[in-house]
């Protein structure tokens, strides 16, 4: 898909809620307030029709640190992967490309989301840990002078000459990477700022050293991650166009 092509898919979503596969899901506004501050945080309420819940665990356990990735999609796809019946993998929150935040289940529960061989293991990594999703394609290829999707060389994102939609940059054997609007930056700080202070959860970063790198003492952390923390190799999120610094100055403010 076009990256100009996003915004009318991930209106058509807000307007139908229906996902990639035809699941009907109801969608419904509301707020939160950071706990200890004035400060409101809009999302949207986005629950299967047909009252589905079997995709995570009402299991409710403290939370030591929050996981950032991106979905490497497109919002109705990632919303449909995330609440598959019986499939135990998913997040409490999608962020699209326009910065609404999509709370799918609460986040004092849990579910899979960091998978198979993950430092400190996916169970217990998974369950103390809360999950934001980032709606973005991530890894692209250069193909003559357009950049397409890692799926497929007839997926064309963008134009090599359209810069603002990617960043070229090296990491784990792919050169180019999709880039976040101001709008997802804005709600992935506002969102980190509830999380932090409903959960008491450190408002630290892994340090820049360690930023991209999967590290042993992972499970003692307590702040914010992304999912090559946990990783060695087959994830690329957060990926290097991700602007740490943004954020970090967001939520730290």
């Amino acid at each position: 898909m076009k990256a100009t092509s996003i915004p009318g898919h991930e209106k058509s979503f807000r307007t139908t809620g229906r996902d990639s596969s035809g699941k009907q899901h109801v969608l419904t506004p509301f707020e939160v307030t950071v706990p200890g501050t004035a400060e409101k945080v809009p999302m949207v309420r986005c629950v299967r029709e047909n009252g589905d819940e079997s995709f995570y665990f009402q299991e409710e356990l403290p939370k030591q640190r929050i996981v950032l990735h991106f979905t490497a999609g497109y919002l109705k796809g990632d919303i449909d992967t995330l609440t598959r019946e019986g499939n135990h993998v998913s997040v409490p929150f999608v962020i699209g490309r326009d910065g609404t935040i999509y709370n799918l289940w609460s986040s004092k529960y849990w579910s899979y989301h960091l998978g198979p061989g993950a430092q400190g293991g996916n169970t217990e990594m998974s369950r103390s840990s809360v999950g934001i999703e980032i709606s973005n394609i991530g890894a692209l290829q250069k193909k003559g002078t357009k950049l397409v999707t890692q799926y497929s060389s007839k997926d064309v994102y963008c134009a090599e000459t359209e810069t603002s939609f990617y960043q070229k940059a090296t990491f784990r054997g792919h050169d180019y990477f999709a880039t976040y609007p101001k709008a997802q930056y804005d709600s992935v700080i506002r969102l980190l700022r509830f999380l932090t202070a409903r959960y008491n959860i450190p408002r630290q970063f892994v340090d820049a050293a360690q930023r991209y790198d999967t590290f042993p003492t992972v499970n003692q952390f307590r702040g914010i991650t992304s999912h090559v923390n946990y990783r060695p190799s087959g994830k690329w999120d957060i990926g290097p166009a991700f602007e740490w610094d943004t954020v970090i100055a967001g939520v730290q403010a």
